[in-house]
């Protein structure tokens, strides 16, 4: 049987040591990698979706509040005789109730629950 040559013996480990090391630095990268894509990425998609409904709400929320007080001045100006009992003084106040719980009631109809990415799960 022929004996293995010295320079087989010394460039195999060092082989197969700098394969282990560079898969051991690849594998650390792609879990770096993967751990960006899952956690960071999807945060940023978030917070934009975030920061867009909140400025969406504020602006929604005042402007019902500008048209709700909008229609109990209207209501108390046009009719002013009509309300003009104890308890019918408040039903202008009830009608920009109304209003209000229609404008929420529409607006919790239409939140969405797809996912914050574009692909079905």
């Amino acid at each position: 049987m022929a004996e293995p040559t010295s320079d087989t013996n010394t460039t195999a480990p060092r082989a197969v040591k700098a394969s282990t090391g560079d898969t051991i630095s690849e594998t650390v990268q792609m879990v770096k990698d993967y751990a960006l894509q899952e956690t960071v990425d999807p945060l940023k998609t978030a917070g934009r979706w975030i920061g867009l409904g909140l400025v969406g709400a504020i602006l929604i929320g005042v402007a019902t509040g500008f048209l709700s007080l909008g229609l109990i001045r209207m209501v108390q100006t046009e009719w002013p005789g009509t309300f003009s009992g104890r308890w019918m003084r408040m039903l202008p106040y009830l009608f920009g109730l109304t209003l209000c719980a229609l404008v929420a009631g529409l607006a919790v109809r239409r939140i969405n629950k797809d996912p914050l990415t574009k692909e079905k799960r």
